[in-house]
């Protein structure tokens, strides 16, 4: 899997809408449609997602249409993969290291640094904050709620809290895009790469696939 991500200039932290319009026009799209675990997990909802970056910040649009929708958890680094959720996982270095950001449908947002799954190194409030989120459901939690729903969130998180500078040439990571809902009634586990495990599990850097910041 390879995905380049486009510098934009007119891409700004500060005006979200006007930052999700120039993602669907000039940013680079693709769909987390990777079903790994088919057959305890078969549900499907339409996933994309569309990556661009201005410099300073890694910006992702995420789009879903899903039957259930759950925003249950509404303060920061609490289980939001339990919710209608999506999240992206970035190693930007070969030393093991890499970045779990997980938002659910409100923009709740749950963050580490690890090296391996069992040992997270939660960001910090301060951190936290630095993440431009947008939600299209509001912030509000709600319970889950049946039937046909569309929602976009819209991250947009500075490349130095990952420890990447850009100064003009192409950068090469390891990343991956998923999108997954445990606590709700269809429960579902799907990845843009590929992922070749037993039973569901996100953290696996070794499935990564190559992005580039152009």
């Amino acid at each position: 899997m390879n995905l380049e991500i486009p510098y934009i200039a007119g891409l700004d932290a500060a005006h979200p809408c006007q930052a999700i319009n120039i993602l669907e026009s000039e940013g680079t799209r693709r769909t987390v449609e990777s079903l790994n675990w088919a057959t305890e997990f078969p549900y499907h909802p339409l996933t994309t997602f569309s990556t661009g970056h201005n410099g300073e910040y890694l910006f992702i649009d995420f789009f879903v249409r899903c039957n259930y929708l759950r925003a249950v958890n509404e303060e920061d680094n609490s289980p939001v993969h339990e919710d209608s959720c999506v999240e992206f996982f970035v190693s930007p270095g070969c030393d093991g290291h890499y970045w779990n950001f997980e938002f659910n449908c409100i923009g709740t947002l749950s963050a580490s640094h690890r090296t391996e799954r069992d040992k997270p190194t939660r960001l910090t409030s301060d951190e936290l904050k630095r993440i431009v989120r947008f939600a299209s459901c509001g912030n509000r939690p709600f319970q889950e709620l049946e039937g046909l729903f569309t929602w976009n969130l819209l991250a947009a998180i500075p490349l130095d809290l990952i420890g990447v500078r850009y100064e003009g040439r192409p950068i090469e990571m390891k990343a991956n895009f998923y999108k997954c809902a445990s606590g709700t009634s269809q429960p579902h586990f799907l990845s843009w790469a590929p992922i070749d495990s037993p039973r569901p599990d996100f953290h696996r850097p070794e499935f990564f696939g190559d992005i580039t910041l152009l």
